[in-house]
């Protein structure tokens, strides 16, 4: 005779407060990954000054003015940028694999 608790049956939670079943669904993905939304934002603001930093230092590059200490700075806003794509693309990838929140 199996235990009520015991793993023959699969655990389905309860759901408290009698949410709709959407609701539910958007309150468990928040909870498999809190902040996600935020950090893609934190993402995107991130690429968007790196990109108009690296834009600046490419012009300054291009007219000739100190390359010396442009043109490192130019490679550290493409590293930024490049670091943010990669970021938000993983935000992505992990976003597609988690259950559905809409």
């Amino acid at each position: 005779m199996p235990l009520p608790n015991s793993d023959d049956r699969p655990y389905t939670p309860k759901n408290p407060r009698n949410l709709n079943r959407q609701q539910y669904e958007r309150l468990t993905a928040e909870i498999a990954a809190p902040y996600r939304p935020l950090r893609q934002l934190v993402y995107v603001a991130c690429g968007a000054s790196g990109f108009i930093g690296g834009l600046v230092f490419l012009a300054q590059i291009a007219s000739g003015r100190e390359i010396g200490s442009a043109l490192p700075n130019f490679a550290l806003q493409v590293g930024v940028v490049a670091l943010m794509v990669f970021l938000f693309r993983l935000e992505q990838r992990a976003e597609a694999r988690s259950p559905k929140s809409k």
